[in-house]
């Protein structure tokens, strides 16, 4: 018979909260009890990570890694998994282990800080997804340690790491004017997104910025930062009326589906319309043709992430942000261009 907490529980003669408690080692239990409790762990051998020692000093060397929100990005989004495989190295390397978890059963029930206590993780990682769910922000204000990637965290525990969107927009914006674009159009993703709202924000500060004028007709959104959401996007921008002369695309998935749209009605591009997409992801390097995008340093996010939780873990910081500088990558879809 596999053991679990009610079990403890009942042979130690105490509640199921008071063996939680004990497991994740609360000051308001007399020393008695959790001696009891402790014995019966030891001796049955009961531990979600498989050590009573483990228990008892509150630290498993484990890492819980959410995919945030009702719409969540999961191991098919090239830019997430680059931060991830990065995240996960380091953390290696600092003596943790990684387990996932499934977002399903949440967005019902919405308790993930009893999961992170089932399975007694030191930490979280939370990565940004989109309509976030309610539980979120309450394991963000709980005491366990968490790190969004690209998820602004704000509890006393918490900290996050993401790229500096405005800078993302501002360099987009300046590269197109440089090239004599003046016509400047963007494809983002929902306004559940907080990362789409702040590069369209930086967009439109950096239009307004050149002195040039925003046409709101050419700003359109889609589901979700996914290929088809840009393809859906830049069809109804077609079907709208004359077409702008540049557009940006929030991320490169968006982007790689404007692309197939673009190309569906005979558009060349960048001779009609120029594109620029945000990420630099793998595909970016062999679209026909290739596409101008925004670097994100993927390596040092997920190795920011690393050290920031695990400082947070071992009470060495109390939080904070970093923002990571992009970088601009010219390709075909965008590259040199004679001012008009």
């Amino acid at each position: 018979m596999q053991l679990n907490i009610k079990m403890i529980a009942e042979m130690a003669g105490v509640s199921v909260s008071t063996v939680s408690k004990i497991m994740n080692n609360y000051s308001d239990v007399s020393e008695k009890t959790k001696q009891r409790v402790l014995e019966i762990i030891e001796q049955t051998g009961y531990s979600p990570s498989n050590s009573a020692k483990t228990l008892a000093t509150k630290k498993s060397s484990l890492i819980g890694v959410i995919f945030a929100g009702e719409l969540n990005v999961d191991f098919t989004h090239p830019f997430f998994v680059e931060v991830l495989n990065s995240f996960k190295k380091q953390m290696g390397v600092l003596g943790y282990d990684l387990i996932f978890f499934s977002n399903e059963k949440f967005l019902s029930s919405g308790d993930y800080f009893s999961r992170c206590l089932h399975f007694h993780v030191d930490g979280c990682v939370i990565i940004s997804g989109q309509k976030m769910e309610s539980a979120i922000r309450e394991l963000d204000m709980s005491s366990i340690p968490c790190i969004g990637v690209d998820l602004e965290l704000k509890g006393k525990k918490s900290g996050y790491v993401m790229s500096d969107n405005y800078q993302i927009s501002s360099k987009v914006v300046e590269h197109f004017y440089l090239l004599g674009y003046r016509e400047l159009g963007f494809i983002g993703s929902t306004a559940d997104s907080d990362i789409s709202n702040l590069r369209e924000a930086g967009y439109i500060k950096a239009i307004e910025g050149f002195g040039l004028t925003v046409n709101e007709q050419w700003f359109v959104h889609g589901e979700d930062f996914f290929e088809p959401s840009g393809y859906e996007a830049m069809q109804r921008l077609i079907a709208s009326g004359p077409l702008p002369k540049a557009v940006f695309a929030a991320s490169d998935l968006l982007a790689l589906g404007a692309i197939r749209a673009l190309k569906e009605h005979g558009l060349r591009i960048p001779e009609d319309i120029a594109l620029v997409g945000c990420d630099d992801i793998e595909a970016c390097k062999y679209t026909t043709p290739t596409l101008t995008t925004i670097r994100q340093n993927k390596e040092r996010l997920g190795v920011l992430a690393a050290h920031m939780l695990f400082d947070l873990i071992n009470n060495q910081s109390e939080g904070g942000s970093f923002v990571v500088e992009p970088a601009l990558v010219v390709r075909e879809s965008c590259g040199s261009r004679k001012h008009p």
